[in-house]
């Protein structure tokens, strides 16, 4: 049964990988008005959906359930502004001593460590890349935290179906460096670097928020981290005068590693009460 399992796990997460790639490399769905790569986040829920009825379960079954929706959406918004707030600040910090003068700035791009592409900030590109990181955070938290977390603890222990998930929400995300190797803006060098860097801090915040999922039943803790950290990547930028964002990279590294930190806290806690 768990050859089975990882069979069922590895069709799944081939097929949208190939969709997800198709997209990156032809549609570029982010560099449209859309700014995100929403089709085949799109065909995502449909699978999971389908997977679902195959089961016959439902998504509050994965824990996308109303009950504990607001205590989650708490919990998860919390999570993400504290640990953003710090590495915001971290990064301030860096630039003032590199003799910078950083502002922020708000407008909406693509998140992108190597490439950013600008929708400016009227409303309207406000509200679409609000329904787009909802579709995104929908997707991968029912693919990664519900579905794939929820067939591994059947076969396998919790920690090691945690793994897993976050090893492939890793995995998932060196395809953002697809384009700028084929553009030749970065070299195969550099993008195996980023590739294993992708991988280091998208499964950071998958096994974080595997471990919340576990912690409370639900999704939601995760699913509203999830989103504010995509919209705040999105729409709040360090600027200097040489540039934006341009010390990107501390941020978002330590607000991952802030955020696992934070949970691993409360859950030794919650261990020792009970």
């Amino acid at each position: 049964m768990k050859r089975r399992t990882i069979s069922v796990i590895s069709m799944i997460f081939i097929l949208l990988m190939i969709i997800r790639v198709i997209e990156i490399i032809f549609v570029k769905t982010d560099q449209t008005w859309v700014g995100e790569n929403i089709l085949h986040k799109i065909c995502c829920i449909l699978l999971v959906w389908t997977a679902l009825e195959m089961l016959r379960l439902h998504w509050s079954d994965l824990g996308f359930s109303k009950k504990g929706l607001f205590t989650g959406l708490k919990y998860g918004f919390a999570l993400g502004i504290s640990t953003f707030f710090l590495s915001y600040a971290a990064e301030f910090i860096v630039l003032l001593v590199m003799g910078k003068h950083p502002s922020l700035g708000f407008y909406i791009t693509n998140f992108s460590l190597t490439q950013t592409h600008t929708n400016g900030s009227s409303l309207l590109a406000v509200i679409v890349c609000i329904i787009g990181n909802i579709v995104n955070v929908y997707a991968e938290e029912g693919l990664f935290r519900g579905l794939f977390f929820k067939i591994g603890m059947q076969y396998y222990s919790q920690k090691t179906a945690n793994i897993i998930q976050a090893l492939l929400f890793g995995v998932w995300h060196i395809t953002n460096v697809i384009n700028p190797l084929l553009d030749g803006s970065m070299n195969i060098a550099m993008a195996v670097f980023m590739g294993i860097g992708y991988i280091l801090l998208s499964g950071i915040l998958a096994y974080e928020w595997g471990m919340c999922a576990a912690l409370s039943g639900m999704l939601w803790i995760g699913a509203s981290e999830h989103l504010f950290n995509n919209f705040i990547s999105n729409s709040l930028h360090t600027v200097t005068e040489t540039g934006a964002d341009e010390m990107m990279i501390i941020r978002i590294t330590l607000s991952n590693v802030l955020s696992l930190l934070f949970v691993l806290v409360i859950s030794r806690k919650n261990i020792h009460n009970k």
